[in-house]
């Protein structure tokens, strides 16, 4: 009888209905202690609007009525609660509204409180996502995998200059804006469709057992960007000769369009026994599709690179060997890597008032992980003797201690600028 009385608070109920419930309930009121029973009709209601029935001889169960606060609903107040020895909820009957469905429906103000805020919340959230609309200023794509432009020939990606990428003049270092080149180079041929097994091969290279090779580097610094600055960075992929390939980067920041650096590379294929490679047809067709026909973002620098060894060396750095985390998924040292060691022979004296402009690298051979290398450095200007606002150039050497040639190379190096660099200068 429970749903016939809350049943009851919503529509009218005619005087023979309650009657035939009034008798029904008193029969069954000796076995069901928590029916109530209503009045028969609205002489029956009390000023509150609900007036217990009294027991009958039939056994029925009286219902007392505690007052409480009034409640309103659309401006009009309703019943109050009933309370029964286990009974809490009671219909709510008004006592003075009429007895219609709209005004006995429940008080919306909490409803509409709950959907106000979930509007709110929403609101805040979409500001958080579309902030980069309000504030082209901010950090925008920072962190994203980049994209395919230019007809699906250019990669473009954009990196944030985190603290622990920045050295000693509190600038991003020559080996962190290397390995912003390299991952943007793999994710071209990831975004492309075109990696296969291998670090950087195609489909077809892995089954051939063939990995891309770098045998020239070739990189033009014009500005070192700062802890929290955004570069943009462009790559896409050439011919070079019948067996090569070409991969060029421009570095741009972010904010300002300024050109950080350039860098152009060469790269042949080898098997994993490291030996050369033509150009198989299989993997001409993969890839030429991708390449664009420009000229590289660097004019090739052809000057022969001079034989260094221990007697025409300035600076001999021994005992260098590779760690674990140096490695690639081929089991060689990554190729930044050798940068690292190359500039650990240049003289201190060099670092600290000097930059790094431009290097060119010849890579020779690969090292394992079991190698011990050399690092052999020449300068042609020695900054020690007054001459710290001249351009330095220095020829480097890394190789197997007593043994191959794995790295030549050639720096060139201007005095550091005093103060913030202005927006536009290179």
């Amino acid at each position: 009888m429970v749903a016939s009385v809350s049943a009851s608070a919503f529509f009218p109920v005619s005087s023979s209905s309650s009657s035939s419930s009034s008798s029904t309930s008193s029969l069954t009121g000796s076995t069901n202690p928590s029916s109530n029973l209503l009045g028969k009709g609205a002489d029956s209601l009390d000023a509150r609007g609900l007036m217990a029935k009294p027991a009958s001889s039939s056994g029925g169960l009286q219902v007392k009525v505690n007052a409480q606060a009034a409640t309103r609903v659309n401006g009009s107040k309703v019943g109050l609660k009933t309370d029964t020895n286990k009974l809490e909820d009671a219909p709510f009957i008004p006592s003075s509204a009429p007895r219609t469905f709209y005004n006995q429906l429940p008080d919306w103000s909490v409803l509409l409180a709950a959907i106000t805020t979930i509007f709110l919340a929403a609101e805040k959230q979409w500001t958080l996502i579309d902030w980069k609309a309000e504030a082209p200023d901010m950090l925008s794509d920072a962190f994203g995998l980049g994209k395919i432009i230019e007809n699906g020939l250019l990669y473009r990606q954009n990196f944030s200059i985190r603290s622990y990428e920045i050295g000693a003049d509190q600038t991003a270092s020559i080996e962190t804006l290397m390995n912003h080149l390299q991952e943007t180079a793999l994710n071209h041929v990831k975004c492309a469709g075109l990696l296969g097994n291998g670090f950087g091969s195609t489909p077809e290279m892995s089954k051939m057992n063939l990995i891309w090779v770098v045998t020239k580097m070739q990189v033009l610094v014009e500005h070192y960007p700062s802890w929290g600055d955004v570069i943009e960075v462009d790559t896409w992929a050439a011919a070079s000769g019948k067996n090569g390939m070409r991969r060029d980067w421009h570095v741009r920041d972010w904010q300002t369009g300024q050109t950080v650096m350039r860098a152009s590379s060469n790269w042949v294929m080898m098997n994993k026994h490291m030996r050369l490679s033509k150009f198989p047809e299989e993997v001409r067709a993969e890839i030429e599709p991708y390449f664009m026909e420009c000229a590289p973002v660097i004019d090739d620098d052809n000057r022969k690179l001079p034989k260094l060894d221990d007697d025409t060396a300035d600076h001999v750095r021994n005992g260098l060997t590779p760690r674990w985390s140096d490695l690639d998924v081929n089991q060689h040292v990554n190729n930044v890597k050798y940068i690292g060691w190359i500039l650990e022979s240049a003289p201190i004296s060099i670092l600290e008032s000097h930059e790094l402009a431009s290097m060119t690298l010849e890579y020779r051979r690969e090292c394992g992980r079991d190698s011990v290398l050399q690092s052999l450095t020449s300068v042609s200007n020695n900054c020690s003797d007054g001459s710290e606002e001249l351009p330095i150039e220095c020829q480097h050497l890394l190789r197997i201690e007593g043994g191959s040639e794995i790295v030549k190379g050639r720096t060139e190096w201007r005095p550091k600028k005093r103060g913030p660099v202005p927006a536009g200068s290179p």
